[in-house]
């Protein structure tokens, strides 16, 4: 895959950019502490994931910082837990607390030089907004569920991205690529409607499925980096090859 050819990259954002399995299990804290058993990281992370999943294809059109109160209350039962209704909102309303990836900001940066940047995530606009300023760049356009209606791994989100990018800044689906971490979410999807995507593995190495749920079939990507800044470096390493002399004949 020749990453010089492109346009623009769009982004998933939480567990791509903004390390959201941090923000999670710090915000689960007050609640699971209002317990006697004891739920680790690992546990708590899946059993987030399923029921957040769950709660979008169930009620698309909810902003997500209410959805995510309604999932904590789901969760508060499935576990058991007891919690009265102001921890359901903190929960909802902690994503601008949930910390940048370190590498992000740098990386984006570089990124910006050659491409358009553009946000596609399953967020509402105000809890982007702090998210935004941790990640340093202004990106060129944000396209988020509360804009669409829908959550990924709906396909209507993407076909959004598709009709906006040519009309707010002349960019063909040919001359995009798609930097997600999510296989489930982003990668499916984009990969049934022919959209080329290179897969962030932030969760590389590590035990479970995290946060995020896993496809029953994993689809084919063009690309597979462990971090953001891997990303940006082989984009910095064809460049370079791109600009060398061609050797003599």
């Amino acid at each position: 895959m020749d990453l010089t050819r492109f346009k623009a990259l769009s982004f998933d954002v939480y567990g791509t950019l903004i390390d959201w399995e941090t923000g999670i299990w710090n915000a689960l804290q007050p609640l699971l502490s209002t317990g006697g058993r004891e739920i680790g990281r690992k546990e708590a992370l899946e059993t987030y994931g399923e029921i957040e999943t769950a709660q979008e294809a169930e009620t698309p059109s909810l902003n997500y910082a209410t959805l995510l109160a309604v999932v904590h209350a789901r969760l508060a039962r499935h576990w058991g837990l007891t919690a009265h209704s102001d921890l359901h909102e903190r929960f909802g309303a902690s994503v601008p607390d949930w910390p940048a990836f370190p590498d992000s900001a740098k990386a984006l940066a570089y990124l910006k030089q050659h491409y358009y940047l553009i946000v596609l995530s399953n967020v509402d606009l105000q809890s982007f907004s702090a998210s935004r300023r941790k990640l340093g760049v202004s990106f060129d356009a944000v396209y988020t569920a509360e804009d669409i209606g829908s959550y990924k791994p709906d396909p209507k989100n993407f076909r959004f991205l598709f009709s906006r990018l040519q009309q707010d800044l002349g960019v063909e689906k040919a001359e995009l690529l798609h930097v997600a971490q999510s296989l489930y979410h982003d990668h499916v999807p984009a990969t049934q409607m022919g959209l080329t995507s290179v897969w962030i593995d932030r969760r590389f190495g590590m035990e479970g499925q995290g946060a995020t749920k896993q496809p029953d079939n994993p689809p084919k990507v063009a690309g597979h980096f462990r971090s953001l800044s891997e990303f940006a470096a082989a984009h910095r390493a064809a460049m370079d090859s791109a600009e060398a002399p061609a050797p003599p004949t």
